[in-house]
């Protein structure tokens, strides 16, 4: 598989996961609907200064992509699973009477062969016109969402999006931009990643990479190996090598002021196991920083289980254990590559970048306070 790359060179989305306090006016909310390789995820949310009320929310894991790797095509039985998740979805918007909403598909349906007829299937079907977007876009969008967790500290940014069937990888320069500007620079990234940006000094994306290998595509690629620890080394080879003409990698050992920041099911699995929740808390995972020592010892953690162990593991949950070794990987070689020990962790993404890119073309959000 080929990589998908191409050079380059805003107030801000923070989802509080709380109900509103009354019945919002229809009018005032937005909705962000992702339709990724392995979930299907959706946010209702309400506008409120620089931030914004999550009002409703839908999360499912559909395996649209299931065999996807081995036959290029959605499978009917995945594209059953799909719309049937999607009619909730309907529901929801048709219950809160939402009309302002974007609503994407990824990966899977960029890849398969029948694609745009599964899109024009679930128009039929449910009523909902998806789009399948970009991988500049997808990987922009989920940029811009972890705008907040970036250091005024950082020179070199790191923005890594793990997802169902690819990996986006964004870094972005922020080394000439005043410290106290360098979040609000990644916010004006909503307008693309070659926008000019008027007056202001410029975050400048170095380079930016689609590496067509996410949970689902990675793990199905080695599913024939046996061996637990062999296949999750192999794995973790397999995406290093992926990113070998990822642009700054050449030059990554002379960086200082370096961020990464992971956002995915993976990296907040792991966050959680370290924390030791027995129940996911947002609050507690958004934003911590990991070391690599940490990660490793997760990992490590996860390999000693085995598969019968992750399984019925109450910190990885029963519809992720099937993909967390694979995320391993992926952010095991990411933590080996850069020079840095520490990962931010982001509970945020395209759904929040979605909400975030519609509320500020409206002009609905306020300025963030820096």
């Amino acid at each position: 598989m080929t990589p998908r790359r191409s050079p380059g060179a805003g107030a801000f989305p923070v989802a509080v996961e709380q109900p509103a306090p009354h019945t919002p006016d229809p009018a005032t909310l937005y909705a962000a609907l992702d339709l990724g390789t392995n979930s299907c995820r959706m946010l209702i949310a309400q506008p409120k200064g620089s931030q914004f009320h999550v009002v409703d929310s839908f999360s499912k894991s559909v395996q649209l992509g299931q065999g996807l790797e081995s036959t290029g095509k959605l499978s009917r039985a995945s594209m059953t699973r799909t719309i049937q998740a999607l009619r909730i979805c309907k529901q929801k918007l048709d219950r809160h009477k939402v009309t302002h909403m974007r609503l994407v598909a990824t990966e899977a349906c960029r890849r398969a062969r029948n694609g745009a007829n599964f899109i024009a299937q679930v128009r039929r079907e449910t009523g909902l016109s998806l789009e399948i977007i970009k991988p500049e876009e997808e990987a922009r969008l989920a940029v811009i969402s972890c705008a907040p967790l970036v250091s005024t500290r950082t020179e070199q940014l790191l923005v890594v999006d793990i997802g169902g069937g690819s990996t986006e990888l964004v870094w972005i320069d922020l080394s000439h931009v005043p410290a106290r500007e360098r979040p609000r620079a990644i916010m004006r990234l909503h307008a693309g990643f070659t926008a000019d940006p008027g007056p202001f000094a410029a975050a400048k994306v170095v380079d930016w990479i689609s590496v067509p290998l996410g949970v689902a595509t990675l793990r199905d690629q080695f599913a024939d190996v046996d061996d637990d620890a062999a296949r999750f080394a192999l794995m973790s080879w397999s995406f290093e090598e992926s990113l070998a003409n990822f642009a700054p990698y050449a030059a990554a050992q002379a960086r200082e002021n370096f961020q990464i920041i992971g956002t995915s099911g993976t990296v907040t699995t792991v966050a959680a196991s370290h924390l030791g929740l027995k129940r996911y808390d947002r609050a507690k995972v958004d934003g911590l920083r990991m070391t690599s020592d940490q990660i490793d010892r997760v990992i490590r953690s996860y390999l000693t289980l085995g598969p019968l162990g992750r399984r019925s593991d109450p910190r990885i949950g029963r519809d992720r254990q099937a993909l967390i070794m694979s995320g391993a990987a992926i952010l095991q070689a990411l933590m080996r590559l850069w020079p840095t020990d520490r990962l931010s962790v982001a509970d945020r993404g395209l759904r929040e970048g979605l909400l975030y890119a519609q509320m500020s073309a409206d002009g609905v959000l306020e300025d963030a306070p820096y």
